[in-house]
């Protein structure tokens, strides 16, 4: 479900809020609206996710009440898996495990949240532009697109509704334009009212185990990261944006949480204490382990004797550079290397 709550929707609609300086007038109060939309109405419908050669269909209830919003996802094939979010708190529920992952929620949806725009510095790794309109799903849409300028990013094509403003299909891309990630939805609408019961979960999980993240307060009850971590030299464009540390309840450990940018991608590194066993300081061992599911890639590996996961929906260059990049004693400001010029 982590690969589709940071998809290509969240991305894509992050980087055309940006560009709207180079795009038409129309195409500007269009965007504007979507943007409207999505944060203040309910909308709920059913899409199929496509990765990996796999497709699986989902359902999504979106409510939006007094400036907040409380939204649903259910796996209608497979496992079942469902992720619920209310008042700040997320749930995401793994029936064949009986397992609930119990976490701080985004501020945005799920699926569609990440409205940030890029800087002027960001801007300059993504080429913006407005693609032919076309029909989606029986429906008038026009199409945007945010084409990486180099391939440690992926680029973007969002089809937006002319009628209601909503997105329909988003895909995610190589830079040789490979798709690596699509959602299309065949439903889409925007009910007045959604009760309380779309919104509640629908396994009993009397006898589910709990895993629940928590932001730190006071002392961890066992290990503890203490040492400053930082990334030396970084892929072009990307900078840190956000240090924190986090203890977990299933083992009360602490971990610390890295998150990087570059202003429409991010990356989030997760550092935990463990032996150390890694040669050469800041070195990927042999026995990293790399996983790609769609856009998202995740790296375990140890550095520093640290245990350390890297994940991000990057390519998988990009992952390891800024694995490659970490280093433990540093203050909190790290730098990238130099932006490709154009």
């Amino acid at each position: 479900m982590t690969g589709v709550s940071r998809s290509a929707i969240a991305a894509a609609v992050a980087a055309i809020a940006a560009s709207l300086p180079v795009l038409a007038e129309d195409a500007r109060g269009l965007l504007e609206r979507m943007e409207h939309v999505l944060s203040t109405r309910n909308y709920q419908g059913t899409f199929v996710h496509e990765h990996d050669g796999q497709t699986e269909t989902m359902r999504i209830v979106h409510r939006a009440e007094n400036g907040d919003f409380a939204e649903r996802v259910v796996s209608l094939d497979g496992s079942g898996r469902e992720v619920v979010q209310r008042e700040g708190e997320l749930r995401a529920y793994f029936p064949d495990q009986r397992v609930v992952l119990v976490e701080d929620g985004p501020k945005g949806g799920l699926l569609l949240s990440g409205l940030a725009g890029l800087d002027s510095a960001s801007a300059q790794l993504y080429r913006m532009s407005e693609e032919p309109a076309t029909r989606i799903s029986g429906r008038d849409a026009r199409v945007i697109a945010v084409e990486p300028q180099d391939n440690l990013r992926y680029g973007y094509r969002v089809w937006i509704d002319e009628a209601t403003a909503l997105p329909l299909k988003t895909q995610s891309h190589t830079v040789s334009g490979r798709v690596v990630e699509q959602l299309v939805f065949t439903e889409l609408t925007l009910p007045s009212r959604i009760p309380d019961s779309a919104l509640q979960p629908s396994p009993a999980t009397r006898q589910y185990r709990l895993l629940k993240h928590t932001a730190a307060s006071g002392q961890a009850a066992g290990p503890s990261v203490d040492a400053t971590w930082d990334a030396s030299e970084l892929p072009p464009g990307f900078r840190l944006i956000g240090h924190s540390t986090q203890v977990l309840a299933d083992g009360g450990k602490s971990v610390t949480h890295l998150v990087f940018s570059d202003g429409l991608a991010s990356v989030s590194v997760f550092v935990e204490p463990q032996s150390p066993s890694a040669g050469e300081t800041g070195a990927i061992p042999s026995a990293a382990l790399m996983t790609n599911m769609g856009s998202s890639t995740t790296l375990s590996t140890e550095v520093d004797g640290h245990r350390v996961t890297t994940i991000g929906e990057v390519p998988p260059d990009t992952v390891r550079a800024i694995t490659r990049s970490l280093r433990v004693g540093f203050a909190p400001a790290a730098r990238s290397m130099s932006a490709p010029r154009h």
